[in-house]
């Protein structure tokens, strides 16, 4: 044992996982069928996907004249929906980031699913602005492009144009970060394929890896300069989106408290749907054993204190638009938004589900718990939504003049596209889940001896003075009772030594296998060439889950093959 683990530390990893049954359940959801849960969620995806299509298409059609827009809130549905989806674009890539530059191992359950949703959610916020643009073809007008009237230079000035930088390199940085990781399960996957046209495909896709050790050192700088990279853009891209409002002079917006509070909301709304995909994940590609309560818990923490800070953000808002005396900002925070206001339904909705129920964390049984930590990041997503709603409507809906007061009122279009596109992501992320390795299984690999759950229990067991346990004894007994079990299984297919009758061979002569490696097959009950040479793949996998300690060296090595010649 190279260190002590506290006896307190739960399993990462649970269930009696060997090295090759992590390959197993990493590729099954590619290489089978998906089982009725996908197709579930899918059929739901497409539908809400393809009204969302419908409602786009009637836009550009007739214009967004179609939308609830008036002439005071020409920013509505559409800007509250861009800014959602960017807020959670973000965690997924500051998750993955972060959680590396710590080496935190509880990361490697979780980072690839939160790479995917930034890449996937980034694609439903940047169809927005060019929705509301009403002609949509005419969008390369945005870019500092030469063209058939003269050089065309957009106005760098506008914070506008500065989303699009933003956005765009954030997008490029998560996408490289995301496809770097991917290599090495690309490879996994091109490897066991057994179609010529599907080995093709991942064998593009994997960038001729290899799995040197030259590729992995690559790999490795590779993932530390972009974790670096991608870990300061996070708070830039939405400290960018906030200037859209703070630069203003519209009472409610101009705040210099924005971009703090835009970061920490989009975090606290990023992690909460990172938290409801996960639930759904682990469920529709059987991963409940690499997706655990460690991984729900830890990240219900990470949400609690995101929620604290923007609590606090909203607190700081209110109180310093009474301290200043302003009548503007009191008459938006006070007249309009709150209790009596007209808008009381939105507000109290984004205070209560933003800031009320997340305290529910606090208690241990709720954190831990599956189905109340999905319906309480359901409840966040809702009230991270309310919020850019509170912000973008009730600010416009009330002018300097009475005369250009005005209510907004969603139509059937503005709620098909944004339902659209939550069924979009959906249809995408499920999508990737049947063809990606939805878990790093190279990453999980590395930390199986010290986070699994057979090899803690394992451990204890053999220790002379064993610590406090944690697992008890009826999982260890289990454990046991199952190792037993497939010991008996490879015996009765490769035939049992009898000491009395037979003499013990050299296995040392077959290559591969050295003094350890003898012991540990004597252990087993292996002691012949003629116990070896029936090994086939089903044996090879046995031994695998038996021994734990060298995975797939002896199909590599050809054991059988190499013990037959011994025979002979």
């Amino acid at each position: 044992m190279g260190h002590y683990e506290a006896p307190i530390r739960e399993a990462i990893i649970t269930g009696d996982k060997s090295y090759h049954d992590i390959t197993v359940d990493v590729a099954a959801p590619i290489e089978g069928k998906a089982n009725k849960s996908w197709w579930i969620v899918f059929s739901i995806a497409i539908v809400a996907m393809l009204w969302g299509f419908g409602s786009i298409a009637y836009t550009i059609g007739t214009g967004i004249g179609v939308w609830g827009l008036n002439n005071r809130i020409n920013w509505a549905w559409d800007i509250t929906n861009f800014v959602w989806w960017v807020g959670i674009g973000h965690a997924g890539t500051l998750i993955s980031a972060v959680l590396l530059l710590f080496r935190q191992k509880w990361r490697m359950g979780i980072n690839r699913s939160a790479e995917a949703m930034t890449i996937f959610a980034v694609v439903q916020a940047g169809m927005f602005p060019l929705i509301h643009m009403g002609r949509i073809w005419d969008g390369f007008y945005t870019l500092p492009i030469p063209n058939q009237y003269g050089n065309l230079w957009v106005n760098f000035n506008s914070p506008l144009l500065w989303d699009v930088f933003a956005i765009s390199t954030y997008l490029s940085v998560s996408l490289v970060f995301w496809w770097t990781g991917l290599l090495p399960d690309f490879a996994m996957i091109r490897d066991r394929a057994t179609k010529p046209f599907q080995k093709k495909i991942y064998s593009l896709v994997s960038f001729g890896w290899s799995g040197r050790a030259k590729d992995w050192q690559r790999f490795e700088e590779v993932s530390l300069v972009l974790a670096g990279l991608a870990t300061p853009l996070v708070l830039s891209v939405h400290t960018i989106v906030s200037f859209d409002f703070a630069t203003s002079v519209i009472p409610g917006w101009h705040s210099t408290v924005y971009p703090p509070y835009f970061v920490a909301g989009a975090v606290f709304s990023g992690f909460a749907m990172v938290q409801s995909l996960l639930l759904i994940m682990r469920k529709v590609s059987n991963l409940e054993d690499y997706i655990t309560r460690v991984h729900i818990e830890n990240m219900n923490k990470v949400i609690l204190v995101t929620g604290g800070i923007v609590t606090v953000a909203y607190l700081s808002e209110f109180f310093v638009g009474w301290y200043t005396g302003s009548s503007y900002e009191d008459f938006v925070y006070l007249s309009v938004g709150a209790a009596t206001g007209p808008y009381w339904w939105a507000f109290w909705s984004l205070i209560i589900c933003n800031s009320i129920i997340p305290q529910l964390f606090w208690f241990k049984k709720i954190r831990r718990n599956y189905i109340w930590t999905f319906i309480i990041s359901i409840f966040i997503n809702i009230g991270m939504w309310f919020e850019r709603f509170d912000i973008i409507v009730i600010n416009l809906s009330r002018g300097h003049l009475p005369s250009s007061w005005t209510q907004f009122s969603p139509t059937f279009v503005d709620i098909g596209i944004f339902v659209g596109t939550i069924g979009f992501f959906f249809v995408l992320f499920l999508l990737y889940a049947r063809t990606f390795p939805v878990i790093a299984q190279a990453e999980v690999k590395t930390i199986l001896k010290s986070s699994g759950n057979n090899y803690k229990a394992a451990r204890d067991l053999n220790q002379p003075n064993p610590t406090p346990k944690v697992a008890d004894a009826s999982s260890k007994t289990s454990i046991a009772d199952d190792k037993s079990e497939k010991t008996n299984t490879l015996l009765d297919r490769l035939g049992k030594f009898d000491p009395n009758t037979e003499k013990p061979d050299d296995l040392k002569k077959i290559s591969g296998v050295g003094p350890v490696l003898e012991k540990t097959l004597n252990k087993i009950g292996l002691y012949t060439f003629k116990q070896v040479s029936k090994m086939t793949k089903i044996e090879y996998d046995l031994l695998d889950s038996i021994t734990e300690s060298f995975p797939g060296r002896a199909e590599r090595d050809d054991w059988a093959g190499q013990a037959k010649k011994m025979i002979s």
